[in-house]
């Protein structure tokens, strides 16, 4: 089992401990690199390698699934305990969209398709996001913005209608999280409404012309506009923008949103312990993959690939100077999400 002292050095001065500038700037990017990564772990509370991971900054927060809550009580109890060790600085997400996903069961919102006005969506969203910061959550891994067409895997989970109601919608979501001061994150960049299947099961590939991928742009640009702090990026291929790689790691798309759609907040990947990631690389590649593209926050399962990401994120660090300004392009944003979620961003 991984643990954090392993991974960061411990933070002292240079005049206390006569540590010379290349020592200052490796532990600095040691601490980059952590900033990098959201991961889970098992149980409902935090064991102690994560509480380590956090007190050194050596990893931006966690993501908690349905596994890690039992209650209110104890829900509350282990969020306080990561923020404790993180200095107050950790990211705290969920994916908390509503109906057959949400890990808060006490909580909601309703499934989006239920949700049928931008009136009702901002006051669910809003609702739900009072619960979750109550419970010590500060990111949501929702809404869906994908525009689900045909028999789609997304028909339960994405908001009815084509791309001008689904951009609204989701538009009306995002600003009702931020009323309650929960962050939203919009996905799955560039639309996952046509798969037919989970990228966390098998590879998916979205055939669609880019005209008609164009609709499915736009819940994104309405998110933006709404001022979402996160978006979150499928693992499907699209061949009408790039036919060598999956959203998550292709330049070409990471483009398109940074340029222009203009999104100037956190870019996440969907997990890669995704069986689509998983077929096509390590968890190390994928990692370093999306970095280069132009991800900033990668999700990782647990402690295991953690230690895996980290190591390949800080060995190519140190062969590229290329890799290292994205890497610490990556953090910054990283830390301005947090200032934008209340949270300390040493």
């Amino acid at each position: 089992m991984v643990t954090g002292g392993a991974l960061v050095a411990q933070t002292v001065t240079a005049s206390d401990s006569g540590e010379s500038k290349p020592a200052r700037q490796s532990a600095t990017l040691r601490a980059d690199v952590g900033q990098l990564v959201l991961l889970g772990f098992e149980g409902t509370a935090a064991p102690a390698w994560l509480r380590s991971l956090l007190r050194e900054r050596a990893a931006a927060g966690v993501i908690l699934f349905g596994a890690n809550v039992r209650s209110r009580r104890q829900l509350r109890a282990l969020t306080a305990s990561l923020q404790r060790a993180a200095h107050g600085a950790a990211i705290v997400s969920v994916d908390q969209e509503g109906g057959s996903v949400r890990r808060v069961p006490w909580l909601g919102p309703s499934a989006q398709p239920a949700q049928r006005t931008p009136a009702r969506a901002r006051r669910e969203a809003a609702a739900a996001a009072r619960g979750l910061k109550r419970a010590g959550v500060n990111l949501n891994l929702a809404p869906v913005a994908d525009v689900a067409v045909g028999p789609s895997a997304m028909r339960s989970r994405a908001f009815l209608g084509g791309p001008a109601s689904v951009a609204s919608l989701t538009a009306a979501a995002v600003r009702g999280y931020a009323l309650s001061g929960v962050g939203a994150t919009a996905k799955h960049f560039p639309g996952f409404g046509r798969a037919r299947a989970n990228t966390d099961q098998r590879a998916v590939t979205i055939g669609a012309s880019r005209r008609a991928l164009e609709g499915d742009l736009r819940p994104f640009g309405a998110a933006i506009t709404a001022g979402v702090p996160a978006v979150m990026v499928s693992h499907a291929v699209y061949p009408a923008y790039d036919r060598a790689r999956i959203a998550s790691q292709s330049p070409v798309l990471l483009r398109l949103l940074r340029g222009r759609l203009g999104f100037r907040g956190a870019v996440l990947t969907d997990s890669l312990d995704a069986a689509a990631v998983q077929a096509r690389s390590s968890i190390g590649t994928a990692a370093a993959r999306s970095l280069s593209a132009g991800a900033d926050l990668l999700l990782v399962g647990g402690p295991s690939g953690y230690k895996r990401v980290h190591r390949r994120l800080l060995s190519s660090a140190r062969r590229s100077a290329r890799f290292r300004a994205r890497v610490a392009d990556a953090a910054q944003h990283v830390r301005e999400l947090k200032r934008r979620l209340g949270l300390r961003a040493p």
